[in-house]
């Protein structure tokens, strides 16, 4: 691997666990704060570890493979949530919405720590899905973040 692409994959690691500390900071006020701060959390604490390489793979790991289960329940809850409120609601991506927001930011934390999860065996090497699957979830996270917060903030739906 260059060492072009290792100093990108740091960069992502940096960017993907500073969304995920926003994100958990803005849960404070969340009246179900206690799911979303350890999803938030343990992905921030795991990217911030690959971009450091700080901790032992197997510790780091422990965490991924928390976080990665924590977010495929919540991404199951919001999915139940959403097909209760019509099907409409599964298939939206208007950020407005408290479920939208939910499964999507349930689903980056699922992405993120299945691209640890594939890389963490040989993190000296990142396998293809890591080298081109992190700098992608970062632009999507950052993207979809960055339409919501210039555009549509202030409608928020609860």
């Amino acid at each position: 691997m260059a060492e072009g692409s290792n100093k990108l994959l740091g960069i992502c690691y940096m960017l993907l666990a500073s969304h995920f500390a926003v994100s958990a900071s803005f849960q404070l006020n969340d009246p179900d704060w206690y799911f979303w701060i350890p999803l938030y959390a343990s992905a921030c604490v795991v990217n911030l570890v690959n971009w450091a390489k700080a901790i032992s793979s197997r510790s780091i790991r422990k965490l991924a493979k928390f976080g990665f289960w924590i977010g495929v329940s919540l991404f199951i809850k919001v999915t139940i949530e959403s097909l209760l409120h019509g099907r409409d609601k599964f298939w939206s991506i208007d950020m407005r919405d408290r479920i939208v927001r939910e499964r999507f930011g349930s689903g980056l934390v699922i992405c993120s720590m299945f691209l640890h999860l594939d890389s963490s065996s040989d993190p000296n090497h990142p396998t293809r899905v890591t080298k081109y699957g992190v700098p992608v979830l970062v632009g999507i996270a950052y993207g979809l973040s960055f339409v919501f917060f210039v555009f549509q903030h202030e409608e928020i739906r609860y």
